[in-house]
């Protein structure tokens, strides 16, 4: 069985760079817990290594960077638990992966991501933590969740108010499809190159005098970005802009709600990200609503004791699973949500995923 992640070090003049590489092509790179214990292990040698000066992140292949989570191995978890219960494997695989993002967002050396293909769900909690953010033409960004009954995670609350007004409650409404510049104009992201120059990249990594090792990245980056300025695509969150702003700006959700579902897009865009919208859970439109809100002065560590809360909630709620289910397991599309309104839901249940389900010390307190 061939390693689910390749670790490797690149020699160079002065000081090595550590590449590691996520090597999951059927599954598009998706993350399990093999993954990222794997990755933890490699990242303990690049800190411990004083001649590795970078690490650089990538996805095998060009059609994805990472696709997300294991979120048919988190529909098994909850399948095999009693109603109530806490699924113990879903509850540990958001503990890793958090940690791992976690660790990614406050790492002392450089880290680039090339976030080449499609970067998903939990590809964008790897991708956006890095020092470095590299898109490429080919870059395919989106937080989908709400179709699957789940939030975006993964750091989300803490990089949705770091966006453009309103642009985080307009993505983790409609789980829209973002390319390389507007992953830019989010702040998901932070340098375009075409993907035909990966290997020059690393080739001028390997030449570095390493004098200041994140200046050091930068400019190197700087140096090939001129190359691809003319492909770069254009924004569509920057050209739709106006649009969503009169769609979000007033009212409360439940008017949110009623102009996302009643407009008549303007744009090709716009309208997919309509139907992504109409297909997602109001269960999670309420969640992301409340995430912003709630974590609008919050550190980041707070964030991710948070989204583990909500998230180890939404494993014990059905729509997760439902959401899953009619996606992925049966594939008919039609999933049965436990509330056909966000008017249904009250905010004693909404507090509920904001409640801790387990006595005792945070899972996270000590990342």
């Amino acid at each position: 069985m061939p390693e689910l992640i390749i670790f490797e070090t690149i020699q160079g003049k002065h000081g090595n760079i550590a590449r590691i590489t996520l090597n999951n092509p059927k599954a598009l790179n998706a993350l399990n817990v093999e993954m990222i214990d794997a990755m933890q292990n490699a990242l303990d040698s690049c800190e411990n290594d004083e001649a590795i000066k970078a690490v650089f992140i990538q996805g095998v292949g060009d059609k994805a960077f990472c696709a997300g989570g294991d979120v048919v191995g988190l529909y098994r978890s909850m399948q095999a638990t009693a109603a109530g219960d806490i699924p113990e494997s879903a509850a540990g695989f958001f503990t890793k992966e958090y940690k791992l993002d976690y660790r990614l967002h406050t790492f002392s050396k450089p880290i680039i991501s090339w976030g080449n293909g499609i970067v998903m769900g939990g590809g964008i909690g790897l991708a956006a933590a890095c020092s470095h953010r590299i898109v490429t033409e080919k870059s395919m960004y989106a937080m989908p969740e709400v179709t699957i009954g789940l939030y975006p995670d993964v750091g989300a609350s803490w990089f949705f108010n770091r966006m453009p007004q309103k642009i985080g409650l307009f993505l983790g409404l409609t789980g829209s499809r973002m390319n390389g510049s507007d992953a830019i104009f989010t702040k998901l992201a932070d340098f375009f190159l075409l993907n035909e120059y990966k290997d020059e990249l690393l080739s001028d990594l390997s030449e570095i005098e390493w004098s200041d090792p994140h200046c050091d990245v930068q400019n190197v980056i700087n140096n090939l970005t001129g190359f691809s300025h003319d492909e770069a695509p254009a924004s569509n969150i920057r050209d739709n802009y106006d649009e969503i702003q009169y769609l979000l700006e007033h009212g409360e959700l439940s008017a949110i709600v009623s102009n996302l579902t009643n407009i008549e897009p303007k744009s090709k865009w716009l309208a997919f990200a309509q139907k992504g919208f109409l297909k997602g859970c109001p269960v999670t439109y309420r969640l992301v609503y409340e995430q912003i809100k709630r974590a609008k002065h919050l550190s980041l560590k707070q964030v991710f004791a948070m989204e583990l809360i909500m998230s180890t909630r939404c494993a014990m709620n059905g729509d997760l699973q439902e959401g899953i289910r009619a996606l992925l397991i049966d594939k008919d599309g039609k999933p049965q949500w436990s509330v056909d309104s966000v008017n249904e839901i009250s905010d004693a249940q909404i507090e509920q995923f904001f409640t801790a389900p387990w006595s005792g010390d945070h899972p996270l307190e000590n990342i």
